[in-house]
């Protein structure tokens, strides 16, 4: 920083509001610290994907139409958006193939390149009705302009002989400059099926991951409500001094590897994705001590707080055992950011279809047929969030991202000061919004039992319904970020509206 700054506070909070986006000097000073550290021998550059596919040539651009919803993190109670990476996405294999076929796909619907199936037979009344409602392809033009409407120009490079009647076999080159001219004048549109069809395929595995890892908070509510209200109302006052005093601000804290480990993919030495995994790790388990003895003495700060002494005195109970399940809850969190930097969106989902419905399993084991009661809801999210970075692990070992593990390492201990810094806004962010929501719970519980039972119940039917527009939400920016990225505005527009206007 120059020493000549005339506001030196102004400018602090400044650097602090924009070190939480992806081009922050923070991020970037700490990325260049640590490749200041590495030796030549650890520097891996790799251009290839993480499925081992060749790199882009360099005369060939690489496809627009990115299909991947990024940029999501799943909490622990709610989703939260991250922010983009600093470099361009790295794509795989299948990846690549699914841009160039959603770019194959809008060229042949708009009667640029010829269809797919060049002799169809002649429909029927069903089969014309069906293709009226369903139908992606835009209204047909005469048939003089039919097919080829757009010229590309050979090149030098371009080639001599090309199987115009399949365009799968289309060079990627070739396919690339009728895109390009297709684009430029103004051709390629959308329909309303096509983005009701896009947004439908992008936003049903975000939905069912928001509502699995819900299901992890709200299943203790099922669990102990039938025991009574005093039961339910301390679950929900349990959930929320944890929210509050540990989940909003350790889920805030990992959003800087949101930054971190995709600056460090981004800039090929993908073994300090896994520097900044244990450099975070570690820094929220030193705060796990704090955290475990607030909750070991929860009871009697809450006898000063609520006014029923036994849901006071339950609450402290939740929170004292799930003190065994916080460190999981760190480094699943950590870890999240671990795989999503290197665009495996998949595995955070794998995870939780094992782990969701081995808690619901426990809780009924527990709660019920164990007979062990109110305590046993805690147990099960102690050992669920204990098993989850586990589960975690062993994806990264047996099927991907283990090539951005670099071993352990002493580095890890050192520099955590930008690193701090760099979390404060993400942290600041979280726990604001939870705090809106969750001061509910604390000023109902004023009133009595029975209305922060009622409470309890509210909270979980509005923040379940929640996850599921929120997931559409998140698909259909995705949907209209890329169409943007691709120039095609008019297109966006048509997105945009599918999904404001169900009626359109």
């Amino acid at each position: 920083m120059p020493s000549a700054t005339p506001n030196p506070p102004k400018k602090r909070g400044l650097d602090m509001a924009s070190s939480f986006r992806s081009a922050s000097p923070i991020a970037q000073g700490i990325l260049a610290s640590d490749l200041a550290e590495c030796s030549d021998d650890e520097a891996v550059e790799d251009a290839s994907d993480s499925n081992g596919s060749e790199p882009e040539s360099e005369t060939e651009s690489g496809p627009v139409l990115y299909t991947q919803p990024t940029g999501m993190a799943f909490g622990y109670r709610r989703p939260s958006l991250v922010i983009d990476p600093v470099n361009e996405p790295v794509l795989t294999r299948v990846e690549k193939r699914q841009s160039r076929d959603a770019e194959r796909s809008l060229l042949r619907d708009n009667h640029i390149i010829p269809p797919k199936h060049t002799s169809e037979p002649p429909p029927g009344i069903l089969s014309r009705l069906y293709k009226a409602m369903f139908s992606t392809r835009v209204r047909k033009l005469p048939e003089d302009e039919e097919v080829s409407r757009v010229a590309v120009q050979p090149s030098e490079t371009s080639p001599l002989l090309t199987n115009t009647a399949d365009p799968a076999n289309l060079h990627h080159d070739h396919l690339n400059e009728q895109w390009d001219a297709a684009v430029a004048s103004g051709m390629i549109e959308t329909t309303w099926q096509r983005e009701a069809k896009t947004i439908a395929t992008y936003s049903r595995s975000l939905i069912l991951t928001f509502l699995l890892q819900y299901s992890i908070n709200i299943t203790s509510i099922f669990a102990v409500g039938r025991i009574g209200k005093i039961e339910l109302g301390a679950v929900s006052l349990a959930t929320m001094t944890a929210n509050i005093c540990c989940y909003a601000p350790m889920q805030g804290l990992a959003t800087s590897l949101d930054t971190l480990c995709a600056q460090a993919y981004g800039s090929g030495h993908k073994h300090l994705v896994g520097l900044q995994l244990q450099r975070m790790v570690y820094f929220l388990w030193s705060l796990v001590i704090p955290v475990g003895v607030l909750f070991f003495f929860a009871e009697d700060i809450l006898l000063h707080i609520v006014p029923d002494p036994r849901s006071a005195q339950l609450a402290g109970l939740y929170l004292r055992v799930i003190i065994a399940g916080v460190p999981g809850f760190v480094a699943f969190e950590s870890g999240k950011r671990f795989v999503l930097s290197q665009g495996l969106f998949i595995a955070t989902t794998y995870v939780l279809l094992i782990a969701a419905p081995l808690n619901i399993f426990m809780n009924w084991l527990l709660v019920w047929h164990f007979e062990l009661g109110f305590v046993g809801a805690p147990i099960s999210v102690a050992i669920t969030q204990t098993l989850m970075p586990l589960l975690l692990l062993s994806y990264v070992l047996f099927v991907d991202g283990s090539q951005c593990w670099g071993g352990f390492t002493r580095r890890a201990l050192n520099n955590w000061g930008p690193m701090v810094w760099l979390a404060l806004p993400g942290m600041v962010m979280v726990m604001a919004e939870w705090l809106a929501f969750e001061i509910l719970t604390l000023a109902t519980s004023q009133f009595g039992t029975s209305y922060l039972a009622a409470q309890s119940i509210l909270i979980t039917l509005t923040s379940t319904t929640f996850n599921i527009p929120f997931p559409v939400s998140i698909a259909a920016s995705t949907r209209v970020a890329n169409l943007i990225g691709a120039r095609l505005v008019n297109a966006a527009k048509t997105s945009a509206k599918v999904v404001s206007n169900p009626e359109y």
